[in-house]
Formats: C-alpha cells, structure tokens, sequence
C-alpha cells in the first residue's frame, strides 16, 4: 500500500541532496549538487550572457563570435558538398549566414512579442532576478545586432581559415621560412 504525502514540500523532507529550488516546490525546477554546487554557479555567471557589465551588443557580439565560427564546420564535414574542393566551405559560410539570419529573426520575433504594453511576467523590466539582464525590447534588439555582426565575423574567419588551411599548415609546420621572407636582412637560413 502506497504512503500519502500532505503536501508536495513534505516529498523533499530528510536528506535528499536533491530540492526544490529555494525551498519553493511550485517554481519548477529543482537544486542538485551539480547547479546548485558554487563551482557551476561561478562558470554560468562567467558567461556572456550574464556577466555584470557587458552591454547587450557587447553580449551579443561575444555570443555571435563563438557560434558564427563552429557553424560552418558541421556543413564542411557533414554538408551535401563535403567532397568538393571549396563547396564544402562556401557551403558552410552561406549555412552559418543563413541560420545567423533566423536566429536574428527570432530574437527580434520575442522582443517583439514579450515586450507589448507593459507585461507582468518574468521579463518586465522590474524583474529581481540578475540571471535576466535583458529587460526591455531595445536590449533585445541590441542583443540581436551584436550576435549578428559578431556571427558574420565569426563565420568569415572560420571561412578563412578553411580556405586558407593548407598555408597556414605549411607555416606552422615549418615548411615556410615566415622570418626569412619578411626580414631577409637578418641572414637566418
């Protein structure tokens, strides 16, 4: 025969490292040793995101950066035109671009639609919580500017890169002597 629980918070009573968080069963989501543990907390508030002084074009231009470069390379790797000598790349840049543009879009879509009249949710710009820095539709739109703008930039470098890999492989390895082409006068050979 089943035991009856009083109430959900009774659920959590003794020892269980797992919680709800702060205590409050109807917030939805529960504090375990992994996030809940002091080292997660400092690598989450070390995030772009929601480190204390960046500005929303300044988030987005970070988060852009990183996420406009590891784009292109699923569609090199995995992409239709993999086998190609420069499709895979130019493939891989036009992808990167084009799911920049939708993420673009969609964050625009949310200001867009969070941000009507004056709204009582968890977005408003009266919000305690610091793990919400965005709180009006102009953030967000700044944050959409920035992730584009640093995403194009990531991408173009990762392109770059691509194409350029087999010099920049012959320079790392040695096979290039950088100093005697830039500096002859210094005599090294």
């Amino acid at each position: 025969m089943a035991t009856q629980i009083s109430s959900p918070a009774a659920a959590y009573a003794g020892d269980d490292p797992i919680q709800p968080d702060h205590r409050d069963v109807w917030r939805a989501n529960l504090s375990t040793p992994i996030n809940d543990s002091p080292i997660v907390k400092a690598y989450l508030r070390n995030l772009p995101a929601y480190r204390p002084g960046l500005s929303p074009f300044m988030r987005g231009l970070e988060i852009g950066m990183a996420h406009g470069y590891f784009l292109v390379g699923p569609e090199v790797v995995v992409g239709p035109l993999r086998e190609t000598a420069h499709g895979a790349n130019l493939s891989g840049l036009i992808t990167a671009i084009y799911i920049t543009v939708s993420a673009c879009l969609g964050i625009s879509i949310f200001a867009l639609a969070t941000f009507q009249g004056d709204p009582r949710g968890a977005y408003n710009s009266h919000s305690k919580d610091d793990l919400r820095p965005l709180r009006k539709k102009e953030d967000w739109f700044q944050l959409g500017s920035g992730v584009l703008l640093g995403s194009m930039g990531g991408a173009v470098f990762a392109y770059l890169l691509l194409e350029n890999f087999s010099d920049l492989d012959s320079i790392l390895r040695g096979g290039v002597n950088v100093s005697q082409l830039l500096f002859p006068w210094l005599g090294l050979s």
